[in-house]
Order: C-alpha cells, then structure tokens, then sequence
C-alpha cells in the first residue's frame, strides 16, 4: 500500500513540474510574440511579463496535477 501512494504521489509531482516548465514556458512566450507583432495592443503593453507567466507556471501546474490524479484513476479502475 506504502509503494502505490509513492507511486502516485511521484506521478503528481512529476505530472505538475512539467506541467509548471510547459505552463511558463508557454506564457513567457506567449507575452513575447505579443510585444514583436506588428500592431502591438494596449492589452499587451498592460500585461506584466512576469505576471502573466507566473499565471501560466500555476495553470500548467493544476493542468499537471489534475492529468496525474486522472491517469492514475482511470488505471485504478481498469485494474
């Protein structure tokens, strides 16, 4: 019993940090693509850079561990 909590308390954690690079990652470049278009809007002057990845860091890490507890749900029940 000790082991399969391990187990899925190792797929969480590990689910959610790459959850947390991607989400980042993907916010960071998201606010850098809207500063070098072409017509720059008032939207994206107004967003903090960090801000706005330190949303995505946290959406990818509920993102990440929301698909950890649902693989780990749907392999209980085929089990």
């Amino acid at each position: 019993m000790v082991r399969k909590t391990q187990r899925l308390l190792l797929l969480v954690v590990s689910c959610s940090i790459t959850g947390v690079i991607l989400g980042g990652t993907a916010a960071w470049a998201e606010s850098n693509l809207c500063l070098e278009d072409s017509k720059v809007t008032s939207d994206c002057l107004i967003q903090d850079p960090i801000q706005k990845t330190i949303q995505g860091m946290s959406t990818g890490l509920l993102a990440g561990a929301g698909a950890a507890c649902g693989a780990a749900w749907q392999l209980r029940h085929e089990d």
